[in-house]
Formats: C-alpha cells, structure tokens, sequence
C-alpha cells in the first residue's frame, strides 16, 4: 500500500519489444538453362527459318525474271508465226498462180487436138457469135477458115440463110473460130482471139501461139 507521499514514478511508454516471426521466404520459380541439345535445336530452327524466308524471296525474283523471259520467248514465237503465216500465204498465191498457168496450158493443147479431131465444134461457136449480137443489121458476114465453111453450111446453111447472113470463106482465119461483120457491129470470135481473152482475165499471159 502506497502512503500520500510515496514517490510515484511514471512507467515507461517505451513498447516492449515484441518478438517478430522470421519472413516466410518468396516463391521465386526455379531457373532451368537450356542444355546443349536444346541450343542446337533452337540455332538449326533459326536458320531453317532464315533459309525458308530468303528461298521464299528468292523463288518470287526467280519467278518474275522467268514470267519476262517467257513473255518476251511469246512474242517472239507470235512473231515468227505472222511471218511465216504470211509467207505460207504468198507461197499458197505462187502454188496457185503456177497451178492456173499450167491448167491453161493444158487446157490450150487439149482444145487444139479436139477441134482437129471434132472439127464440128465450130458450129457451136459461130452459133454463140450469132446470138451475141443485140440486134441483126444487114449486110451480116460470117467469115470462116474454108474446110469449117463447108461444115457449117451443111449444118446449119438453112438457118443461116433465113437469117440473112452470108458466109465467106478466108484462109487466114484458123480452124475452129470466125470472124462476124455486119453494119453496126464486128465480133472476132477466132480461137486464138477468145483463148487469149480468157488467158488474161484470169490474169495469165498464156497466148494461144507461142
């Protein structure tokens, strides 16, 4: 028990120290470097990357280059073909103009030996000449070479007669054609005088003489 003047002393506001538990220790995760094998693999992937990246690269300039070649290899191949197209097509207009001279040559020698075996293919000629004439005005001559001149009369003497035509005979007319005069109109229906202007409408110089 304390007496009125017992000392009284103040305790201390000082904390007691209170014992701290130790820090729980941190949850750092554990490290594991890569070994030997795994680096390998990581430097071979890299480089097949790198590879793939650069073949990819080199395969799209690869391509280009080659689509220009091939354009260019294109245009050259249509360019020989218009060229030849165009050659083809003078060779087939020679083939063609040889094939028509050679025809007409043929045709020439074929009708030559056939008005000396069938003489009496005058008569259709000399009636194509009568006809050609628009209107008959007299006086109306036929002119024929004298062996056709016998022919035609026996033929057709009758008709010619009625029709008002004189036939003449002239030696200077050959086989096969004739010569027609009347007033208004002269037909020259002479074999050599019709070959040659066939000949020439098919744009040959194939004469019936040569």
């Amino acid at each position: 028990m304390q007496t009125a003047y017992q000392r009284w002393e103040m305790n201390s506001f000082d904390p007691r120290p209170v014992p701290t538990a130790a820090p729980a220790p941190l949850d750092v995760p554990a490290i594991s470097l890569p070994t030997v094998d795994e680096l390998n693999a990581i430097r071979e992937q890299a480089r097949t990357e790198g590879y793939d990246e650069g073949h990819a690269a080199g395969y799209a300039d690869a391509l280009a280059v080659g689509r220009a070649e091939a354009a260019a290899q294109l245009e050259h191949l249509q360019s020989i073909a218009v060229t030849f197209g165009n050659a083809l097509s003078q060779a087939d207009e020679n083939i063609a103009g040889d094939v028509l001279e050679l025809a007409l040559h043929l045709a020439r020698n074929m009708m030559r030996t056939a008005l000396q075996v069938k003489p009496e293919l005058v008569i259709p000629v000399v009636r194509e000449a009568i006809e050609y004439l628009p209107v008959l005005q007299q006086p109306a001559i036929l002119m024929l070479n004298p062996e056709d001149a016998s022919i035609v009369r026996d033929a057709i003497g009758e008709e010619l007669d009625k029709g008002g035509w004189r036939v003449i005979e002239d030696a200077r007319i050959a086989r096969g054609g004739c010569k027609i005069d009347t007033a208004s109109n002269q037909i020259d229906a002479q074999v050599a005088s019709r070959w040659n202007r066939l000949s020439h409408s098919l744009g040959k110089n194939v004469e019936w003489l040569d």
